[in-house]
């Protein structure tokens, strides 16, 4: 808040002592500027980013004041081909092979690729580097699809994609985009050499027009506010949007604009499209500011280190979740492996909370508000663990600290606590503490229960013969012979009675004990070296005899230490401090090779627990599917850039197998444009639909998957994209096509004839548990049946443009032919298997009646009429289909309000297509 504040501050101070444009140097000319070929030295000022009209999109607006009190370097011109391979033969990065022209900007490259260019950059000129990663992953064109633990450091000075709001600070002070860019008025839909049209009034070259360019900001929300140095939001947001910038050759130049984030669809890191470049800044960011997902300023964030797929290895699953307090902020964060990308999401909220414990169903999560050591009353509360932390309740009794949850013999989900967390050394203070469980279901708390006494908080075996505890001594409850710890039992000192903390205690039947001390003789002499205090992980048995030790990383020493467990396979997670004393990383120590494995790294991190989904036992002698394998449909190569929403179409494929009679087909018209849950239910309609899908694609999935297992399919609904027919769907945006290659899930189908011979049992369940989507996608697509909805613009909003050249046709025409081949193809497999198809012209903006071209990626309206005919007429050969045209050629009755943008309709159009659509099957001689 004082950051804010000292931004309106200085905001206005700027305001009244500059004029309305910043003073930038010429570095050719500049003497007091060090000098860096092809750049031009910026000098901070303010901008704004977003904006307050309307008719932006909702990640664009409010408008937000930004203050840069920094200078920066920035290329005058987008990266060309001659740059890139130039790097490429001196440092380390991939060769895309030749440009048609050296002078071309290079484009058709990810985000990650545009930051190991930097990198490679930053190396051969002798400077750090602004990006560190642990693995890159590329596809099989040599573009980097990820880059495992992959964190920005704006501190360093070195080359780097700029801001956001560096981008839009310098173009918005040259922007005349009529006058300074190729566009779709000049530049015959193609890409053009850099600085070939007239450079804007501050010598910067093609920041309108000719390719967009990625930047160096996740796509989170704007506030109404001002911000200083501002470099973009802490998080990506649940999906991994990325951030365009500049409009590109096909765009009009009356529809480029500063404001604008995005592209067709949504942009990830992993996304490339030959209209896609970039151009470098260079320099450090002082004091870098961010939002958080929640709109919160952050000085500070939090990086996740580690992949899914890494940690799966010690795991054994993807099904996890990392909890911890940012000591920073005082808030909950946590980290869904199963997300799209991983990212760090904050609880926001003004309470302490210390030692959160996460539930078996891994839904919620318990913490309390004093720590271990720390004597008192504590409060102990159990939330959603989710971004807003909903359904609080607070366990009402005078003190409650160190939560654990616990499933009893009986199926009763408890939480087991102690009264009092503060030093134990003392026997008398320490019986006059207990340890309680407390019954919680249906969103509340029971009755308490006092099981004995002591603060045993380092946990009990699921046995009920041992619960252990630390705070200064490794106490120890051991039940006696035939008895509990309820019952009969001892408590005694182990350890010698030497300083010890952090205890905990395996749930996985081992009754082992992990814990901390303080370089005690006992620990050295088992050690057989002299270690300081929490250099060293120990873990004794059930007797207190230690059998194992763990070293931590040169440099650093463990706390906060907890066993993970899913029954069978155990690890430990704990932080490691620094020689200040700062807790910046939160590790996994595994066991079996006594390696440490970095999870997240911060300025304050403390008490980490990792949830991880528990092994149910199977007896039964079935196939075993390989679960390395089996449904693991998505992972983060990003070879395909749709693959999240694949992974959810296939898990409502296996789910719907035999119960779904209706299944929608298409591109993002009828991902978007069609709701299963508005049919007649006798219809079981499921939406397999995905952005930018093609018939090439579809006949893929159809062919392998839905008609082998979805055997009570009555009918398909699909998309027909007349504009899009020049597409051949031999593409990364395709994953049927190559990049299934990289997901184990579809190479496991192929292997074993894709399951033609039987369904294996499992499969949907490995499914379901595999990584996927972030929440907000995993919970659309499992609600609404695979339909994702759009709201929050309308036709009468958006701009109309054709993004592709009308005449595709003349070049194009044998892969309309390939395409209408497809269509005839799946009709005629239809037929056979006694299946109707209704195929659906969508609506699209109306206002293309004013255009030459049909629709959003052209085709010259002269040229639809006759091939929506031929379409049409197909049903004369083949009795089962026939063709919806809901467009009729822009004059359709889909209100603004029922449009989304050019080529897809909002939630209020696809109810009403859908309605039509289901009125037809009721005059359809379909038995379901």
């Amino acid at each position: 808040m004082k950051k804010v504040c000292l931004a309106l501050l200085l905001f206005c101070y700027l305001a009244a002592c500059s004029d309305s444009s910043p003073s930038f140097v010429d570095i050719a000319s500049s003497d007091s500027s060090k000098k860096v070929d092809g750049m031009i030295l910026v000098h901070g000022g303010s901008l704004t980013l977003g904006s307050n009209d309307s008719s932006y999109r909702v990640n664009e607006r409010p408008a937000m004041n930004v203050l840069l009190d920094y200078d920066f370097y920035m290329d005058v011109h987008e990266v060309t081909c001659d740059d890139y391979q130039n790097a490429a033969k001196n440092g380390n990065l991939y060769d895309f092979g030749k440009c048609e022209d050296g002078r071309y900007p290079l484009s058709n490259v990810t985000y990650y690729d545009a930051v190991l260019f930097a990198n490679a950059k930053s190396k051969l000129e002798n400077y750090d580097t602004a990006y560190t990663y642990s693995k890159a992953i590329f596809d099989s064109d040599g573009h980097c699809t990820n880059l495992d633990g992959f964190a920005f450091h704006p501190e360093v000075n070195a080359y780097r994609l700029p801001t956001e709001s560096e981008w839009v600070y310098v173009a918005s002070r040259g922007w005349n985009p009529s006058r300074n860019s190729w566009n779709a008025d000049n530049a015959d839909f193609k890409v053009h050499q850099v600085c070939t049209v007239e450079k804007d009034t501050l010598g910067f070259c093609d920041l309108a027009g000719n390719v967009k360019e990625w930047v160096n900001d996740w796509a989170g929300k704007l506030r109404d506010t001002t911000i200083v140095n501002f470099v973009g939001s802490a998080g990506d947001g649940n999906i991994g949007e990325r951030i365009l910038k500049g409009g590109y050759y096909s765009d009009r130049a009356s529809n480029m604009n500063v404001v604008s984030r995005g592209d067709d669809y949504t942009v990830v890191s992993s996304s490339r499209a030959k209209h896609i470049g970039f151009r470098l800044a260079l320099g450090s960011i002082p004091a870098p500011t961010w939002l958080s997902v929640s709109g919160n300023v952050q000085s500070r964030i939090v990086s996740p280190i580690v992949s899914a797929s890494t940690l799966k290895r010690f795991t054994g699953t993807n099904d996890m979740i990392l909890a911890f307090r940012n000591d920073i902020s005082g808030n909950l964060a946590y980290i869904n492996y199963k997300d799209v990308v991983l990212t760090v999401t904050e609880i926001s909220d003004s309470m302490e909370v210390y030692h959160p414990d996460i539930s078996p169903d891994g839904k919620k999560v318990a913490f309390c508000t004093k720590f271990e050591g720390l004597g008192g009353d504590s409060r102990l509360y159990v939330r959603d663990l989710n971004e807003k932390g909903t359904n609080l309740v607070k366990l009402d009794v005078a003190s409650a600290a160190i939560p654990r949850w616990r499933i009893l013999e009986n199926g009763d989900t408890v939480i087991v606590y102690v009264t009092d967390a503060g030093d134990n050394k003392d026997d008398a203070s320490f019986k006059r503490t207990s340890t309680w469980q407390v019954k919680f279901a249906n969103g509340k708390f029971g009755v308490p229960e006092k099981l004995f006494d002591g603060a045993y908080h380092g946990g009990i075996s699921e046995d009920y013969s041992l619960a252990v505890s630390g705070a200064r001594l490794l106490r120890a409850r051991m039940a006696k012979s035939g008895s509990t710890v309820l019952d009969k039992a001892r408590d005694t000192v182990w350890y010698n009675g030497e300083q010890a903390c952090n205890v905990s205690l395996a749930q996985d039947g081992s009754k082992r004990v992990a814990f901390l001390d303080f370089g005690g003789n006992t620990g050295r002499t088992f050690a057989n070296e002299n270690y300081s205090t929490h250099q060293r992980l120990l873990i004794a048995d059930s007797t207190g005899k230690l059998i194992k030790s763990i070293k931590a990383t040169s440099g650093y020493t463990f706390d906060h230490s907890e066993w993970v467990s899913d029954g069978k396979t155990s690890n430990i997670v704990a932080t490691l401090a620094n020689v200040n004393g700062a807790h910046t990383k939160i590790v996994l120590a595994n066991l079996a090779n006594e390696s440490i494995v970095e999870l997240a790294e911060g300025e304050e991190l403390w008490h980490p627990t990792l949830w991880v989904k528990r092994k149910v036992s199977s007896t039964e002698e079935t196939f075993v599917l390989n679960l390395d394998s089996a449904g693991v449909y998505y992972n983060n190569s990003g070879a395909c850039p749709r693959a999240a929403i694949f992974r959810y179409k296939m898990e409502l494929l296996w789910h719907y197998k035999d119960s779904a009679k209706t299944v929608i087909l298409g591109s993002s018209r009828a991902y978007h444009g069609v709701n299963p849950r508005l049919f007649d239910e006798k219809m079981k309609v499921v939406n397999m639909a995905v952005p930018a899908a093609t018939i090439y694609g579809n006949m893929s999935l159809f062919e392998n998957y839905i008609l082998p297992h979805m055997k009570n399919i009555k009918l398909v609904i699909t998309s027909i994209d007349i504009d899009r027919g020049y597409l051949t769907g031999q593409d990364s945006e395709n994953i049927f096509y190559k990049t299934y290659k990289s997901y184990p899930g579809y190479v496991y189908d192929e292997n074993h004839n894709f399951w033609k011979d039987g369904y294996p049992e499992g499969l949907y369940q490995a499914t379901y548990e595999s990584a996927g989507g972030d929440s907000v996608l995993e919970h659309k697509m499992r609600e609404d049946l695979g339909y994702y909805s759009l709201f929050g613009s309308s036709w009468a909003t958006t701009s109309v443009w054709v993004r592709e050249d009308s005449c595709w046709m003349d070049e194009k025409s044998d892969i309309y032919r390939m395409n209408f081949g497809l269509l005839e193809r799946l009709l005629q497999i239809c037929k056979e298997n006694d299946i109707f198809v209704i195929g659906v012209l969508f609506p699209q903006n109306p206002r293309y009646k004013d255009t030459g071209a049909y629709g959003y990626t052209g085709l010259r309206r002269s040229e639809a009429p006759a091939l929506i005919q031929e379409i049409s007429d197909l049903s004369k050969v083949y009795s089962n289909f026939i063709l919806v045209d809901e467009n009729k050629m822009g004059n359709h009755d889909y209100t603004d309000i029922m449009g989304y943008d050019n080529s897809h309709i909002s939630d209020y159009g696809t109810q009403q297509l859908t309605h039509r659509l289901d009125s037809l099957v009721h005059t359809l001689d379909i038995k379901f």
